[in-house]
């Protein structure tokens, strides 16, 4: 997988985060939503089971964010203090499933996207790596996800 396990948290270190397991995936979100909460022009991802995200210090608030492409609101989890994002909460993704935010991490550069999703709304400037799985929108799991990751979402649905 793309990303190991770690430690992150916010910006004024408050509120503070261990992943004690790799993520499902990572994905690097170009959608306009994601846009929007970030301030950036995508958002990374990191897709993991809520029971591997360890909180410490402060608890984050959840700023819930109008229904965008799922049609479902997202929770987005931030320091009470300093605003930044941690992670998301999306309520159209079943199982007890967090998406964190890649630049929460303390080694953020320890994180390569596994796809790029909803590319029909990436800025036009920005050049994707020559190998990197690229959809116009979203994907289909069972097609993208590795045989683990798949038999972890089996495992949350079950």
């Amino acid at each position: 997988m793309s990303a190991p396990a770690g430690e992150g948290g916010c910006a004024c270190r408050a509120v503070r985060y261990q992943l004690t397991s790799k993520p499902m995936i990572v994905d690097a979100c170009h959608c306009r939503d994601c846009q929007r909460i970030t301030g950036g022009v995508f958002a990374v991802d990191l897709w993991t089971e809520r029971q591997f995200v360890e909180p410490s210090g402060d608890e984050p608030v959840a700023f819930s964010v109008p229904p965008g492409i799922t049609g479902r609101p997202n929770d987005v989890f931030r320091c009470r203090k300093c605003g930044t994002a941690v992670w998301h909460k999306y309520h159209a993704l079943p199982g007890d499933t967090v998406l964190l935010c890649g630049g929460s991490l303390d080694e953020a550069g320890a994180v390569t996207p596994d796809v790029h999703i909803f590319t029909h709304s990436k800025v036009p400037w920005l050049q994707l790596p020559e190998d990197a799985r690229v959809f116009e929108g979203d994907y289909r799991r069972d097609e993208v996800w590795s045989p683990e990751s798949r038999a972890r979402w089996r495992a949350l649905l079950a």
